[in-house]
């Protein structure tokens, strides 16, 4: 029948229309803003920096290993190494970024600079309100903008983020055995040698008897 198609759809426009006044479900419409979707924790739009504890500079995890930079596809992120280096969150010295800058102007959302990072340092976000009237300059982003706590990340991603948690949590708990097993060694072998030195020296054979 000609204009079936159209039909069915008027019906099910006037079924969700009337419904919409007796049922939340047929209620499809979202007043936005004052009303927003909450996003799928799968969601993504640009990446940020991970920081843990409650400054964004000093507990970023990034340690400017470049490896993101040299395989984003767009070459959107800009890193440049520090001179010197901070402890990590196992004690480490490693490099932080001096520089970290990404331009989400020119971004994909490729998410592969974070299938790259070996830190977990680097996260895709769901912010997705980013309209700016600085087409250059409000789009490109620094480490102070793209620095996010690692509560935030959990909030967005509770499994992922969890797991990694308890993956960095053993990890940091395995460093500080190995320390403590260590400076336990060296205290016994400290021990040792001056018990060796406290003995009293061997008297020589007596070669005419």
């Amino acid at each position: 029948m000609l204009g079936e198609g159209i039909l069915k759809g008027m019906v099910e426009t006037a079924r969700n229309f009337a419904g919409s006044y007796v049922s939340k479900d047929r209620l499809t419409t979202v007043e936005y803003p004052e009303e927003r979707i909450a996003p799928k924790e799968n969601a993504r739009q640009f990446p940020f920096l991970v920081f843990d504890g409650n400054d964004p500079m000093a507990g970023l995890r990034c340690v400017a290993c470049q490896i993101c930079e040299k395989e984003c596809p767009p070459k959107c992120i800009y890193i440049e190494k520090s001179k010197d280096k901070k402890p990590d969150f196992v004690g480490k010295m490693q490099f932080y970024p001096a520089t970290f800058d990404i331009d989400v102007s020119v971004c994909m959302s490729c998410q592969i600079c974070v299938e790259v990072c070996p830190f977990d340092a680097i996260k895709m976000d769901q912010e997705y309100e980013l309209s700016n009237d600085d087409r250059f300059g409000g789009l490109l982003l620094n480490k102070t903008r793209l620095a996010k706590s690692n509560e935030y990340y959990g909030k967005m991603h509770p499994q992922e983020a969890g797991a990694i948690d308890e993956s960095r949590l053993k990890t940091k708990e395995a460093a500080e055995a190995k320390v403590k097993a260590d400076a336990e060694a060296k205290v016994k072998a400290a021990a040792e040698a001056k018990a060796k030195e406290a003995q009293p020296p061997t008297a020589p054979p007596n070669k005419g008897a």
